[in-house]
């Protein structure tokens, strides 16, 4: 009688206990930039929890594990050695900017885990190795429809806002070359990440005497100029920023100077329920018990996220780093409901929506 009690516990033990399915995260949640950092948890946390409350994957359960970088470089590295060494990540989800990911790329390549869903256009992160895969468009994708969104150049001036490292000037390069088709030169006016915007580059910003203002960089740098403009009376010029800002972050930290500032975004606003994806993700914002609306950084998220749970669907009766490597690469075209990506064996960068919004003082983004 023991003997057969134990071979049926032995049986059932897979199916009841199956290990949990861990995604690692490393973010910044706290410091001048963590309502971007826990947007992006929070919708996947979201999405997840959708996913555990049907059953999982196999049984198994989503875990995501974040853990606080302070959008610093080096603890974005010592970060990811954790998640995968310690914490056994089948995948690594959702880092806040290139500049977070690079330095994850080491840990990356060597234990070959699938880097998923950066929250960055820039073309430094799609050069790294085969296990990174994007799902949004890049910043040229995205200066082109704000230039589209323009309409014609003439002798308009443009400034463009980045950080002083070479991202940011491979972000301003970005710019400049797509302008180049419209035989127009940016200015450039370059800042110090992780520091605040300071009176001499304000006064660099409005020496330039722009028609257009380009921000290429985090919600706060951004938000600050903007205030810092409009306050010395020189706030004429339109001003777009690409997504990298957050344009619900963004939106939020300028109140009342919000008005006439545009952003491009790489997914659908949260008020366009009927695209079904949008619609799905906001039940699951309101179904975790989400206190706050979704914002767009948390919608991106949570269709990134639901993108990796189908990789995770179709790989096998074991979700592992290699198998979700494998499934992911031969993805194909995947309708997300509404939102397209297309991932191929030899192309892992599957997203190109852009689309505009208008920033509200009230802190909505309206499309």
């Amino acid at each position: 009688m023991r003997k057969l009690f134990c071979t049926f516990l032995l049986a059932a033990t897979p199916a009841a206990f199956a290990a949990d399915i861990v995604v690692g995260q490393s973010a910044p949640l706290t410091g001048g930039n963590a309502e971007l950092g826990n947007d992006i948890r929070n919708g996947a946390l979201a999405y997840f929890k959708k996913v555990n409350d049907a059953g999982g994957i196999g049984g198994g359960k989503l875990k995501l594990v974040t853990l606080d970088d302070k959008n610093d470089t080096k603890l974005a590295g010592e970060n990811t050695h954790k998640l995968v060494e310690d914490e056994g990540a089948v995948a690594l989800f959702g880092y806040a900017s290139s500049t977070l990911s690079i330095p994850a790329m080491p840990t990356v390549s060597d234990k070959r885990v699938p880097f998923f869903a950066p929250f960055t256009g820039a073309d430094t992160i799609r050069k790294q190795n085969e296990y990174v895969y994007t799902v949004r468009a890049t910043y040229g994708d995205e200066i082109e429809k704000i230039i589209n969104f323009w309409g014609s150049l003439g002798s308009t001036r443009v400034t463009v806002l980045h950080y002083d490292d070479a991202v940011g000037k491979q972000n301003f390069e970005t710019v400049a070359n797509v302008l180049k088709k419209f035989n127009r030169t940016p200015v450039s006016v370059s800042i110090k990440r992780n520091a605040d915007i300071t009176d001499q580059n304000v006064k660099d910003t409005i020496a330039s005497e722009p028609n257009v203002l380009v921000v290429t960089t985090l919600y706060a740098p951004a938000a600050q100029l903007i205030k810092k403009i409009k306050a010395a009376g020189k706030g004429g010029a339109m001003v777009t920023s690409l997504s990298f800002a957050g344009a619900s972050q963004l939106a939020k930290a300028l109140g009342p100077d919000a008005t006439g500032v545009s952003v491009s975004i790489t997914v659908p606003t949260p008020r366009a329920n009927a695209v079904p994806v949008v619609r799905e993700c906001n039940e699951a914002w309101t179904a975790a018990g989400m206190k706050d609306a979704m914002s767009v950084t948390s919608l991106e998220s949570c269709i990134a996220a639901k993108v990796l749970v189908e990789g995770m669907r179709r790989s096998g009766k074991e979700v592992s780093r290699a198998s979700l490597h494998k499934s992911l690469a031969a993805l194909g075209r995947y309708d997300a409901g509404g939102y397209v990506v297309h991932f191929k064996p030899d192309f892992h960068h599957g997203g190109s929506y852009v689309g505009m919004a208008l920033l509200r003082p009230n802190g909505e983004v309206r499309d």
